[in-house]
């Protein structure tokens, strides 16, 4: 997933309702399938945080001595910005590039 590339709002948006339960016919249905899209979004850039601040980091044995990193905190700033899971998956879902199984 390209976060740079993501249109999803940063700020609260109130959504239309009947656009949300549309592909599914059931407003439930559709939030819990957000919600799993949401989860998936979360652990992916969590990986990618992860990976991004270990490339940085320094250790050594001292708890005493604590580093500040300016590459980590540009790094943490830059997700701090980023458009939370849950608009991601909402703006994925209204453009339809989730795919979902429905169970019988």
């Amino acid at each position: 997933m390209d976060l740079k590339k993501a249109h999803a709002p940063v700020n609260t948006v109130t959504y239309n309702k009947t656009k949300i339960e549309e592909p599914t016919g059931n407003v439930y249905e559709a939030i819990t399938i957000i919600a799993k899209r949401a989860n998936q979004i979360n652990g992916e850039i969590k990986k990618e945080l992860i990976e991004k601040l270990e490339e940085f980091a320094t250790y050594n044995d001292s708890l005493e001595e604590i580093f500040e990193n300016k590459e980590q905190i540009e790094v943490s700033k830059f997700y701090e910005k980023l458009p939370k899971p849950h608009a991601l998956a909402v703006e994925e879902w209204l453009e339809g590039k989730i795919t979902y199984k429905q169970s019988k």
